[in-house]
């Protein structure tokens, strides 16, 4: 484990004095990966706090009785349905689907839903999906819809059953453990 993050650590610092060294001798490729690093970093600085304020609210006022209803093993189709209409909604790319994912199978959702709301939230956005039918039209974006959504659903069945609950022992499930 030591000698994990002090590679990690290593990366990091190397990373770090090959673009200062790059704004020190007005190397191009160094200085763009250095304003693109400062730039993205910017952005998910504004989004980050905010969704992980939501996912907490979320937790205290979210029961679990409601997410095993609408999420859990019994939800049948209406579970896919609400869980494309939650990704399209989630804002903040894989940075935020992937904790809501988190607290949502701390609630009791199941697998392929899950799996269906974590693959929906990287291809069906409605800000994505405007700017996608402004330019390619309206028809495009229905056709990759209906492509892409069985398609989304069927691979969630085939991984949930692939993957078995062993595999997340590790999530910790409990609250107030850390």
């Amino acid at each position: 484990m030591v000698k994990k993050k002090l590679f990690l650590g290593s990366v990091f610092c190397c990373y770090f004095i090959f673009i200062i060294i790059s704004y020190l001798y007005n190397w191009d490729v160094g200085s763009s990966i250095g304003t693109n690093f400062v730039t993205y970093a910017y952005s998910l600085l504004k989004i980050i706090p905010v969704a992980f304020i939501l996912i907490g609210l979320f937790e205290v006022w979210i029961k679990k009785e409601v997410i095993e209803k609408h999420l859990g093993e019994t939800s049948g189709a209406k579970g896919y349905l609400w869980a494309i209409l939650l990704a399209s909604s989630t804002i903040g790319g894989i940075f935020v689907s992937l904790p809501v994912a988190h607290s949502l199978y701390k609630k009791g959702a199941c697998l392929r839903v899950l799996f269906t709301y974590i693959t929906a939230s990287t291809i069906i956005k409605v800000p994505m999906s405007i700017f996608e039918a402004s330019f390619l039209g309206a028809k495009f974006t229905l056709i990759r819809f209906v492509v892409s959504l069985p398609l989304v659903i069927l691979s969630s069945i085939l991984l949930e059953k692939i993957t078995s609950d062993e595999a997340f022992d590790n999530v910790d499930t409990t609250e107030g453990k850390g």
